[in-house]
């Protein structure tokens, strides 16, 4: 419960670093283009962050949700990290990384499922 707290947070701190810092910092330095595949990857982590803040309250409750933390955190580092590499150095093959951090977004979302359709109330 602890972990996923943690990582929630900071992941929602990064967030909002890395979303300052791509608005007032790389707007003079990077494309357009660039900086819009920046903000995407700002976007889905900060998403991601706050269902690590669910994952945390629910992890007790609904076991499963521990596999949701590891994608979520998974998805966050390949997905947007891999993107935030991509705008800031323009190397393409960062791309390669993206979809296998989307997929981990998947698996989260699925495990988060199952464990709600094995919850009983």
């Amino acid at each position: 419960m602890r972990v996923w707290g943690i990582l929630g947070a900071l992941g929602l701190l990064l967030g909002v670093a890395l979303g300052a810092f791509g608005a007032h910092g790389l707007r003079r330095f990077i494309p357009p283009d660039r900086l819009n595949v920046f903000e995407v990857g700002v976007r889905y982590q900060l998403i991601h962050a706050v269902a690590l803040l669910v994952v945390a309250v629910l992890v007790e409750r609904v076991p499963t949700v521990g596999y949701t933390g590891l994608f979520y955190t998974l998805g966050i580092l390949l997905f947007s990290f891999s993107l935030y590499a991509l705008a800031l150095t323009g190397a393409r093959w960062f791309a390669f990384l993206t979809p296998f951090g989307g997929v981990c977004f998947l698996l989260g979302h699925l495990f988060l499922l199952i464990g709600f359709l094995r919850l009983r109330c």
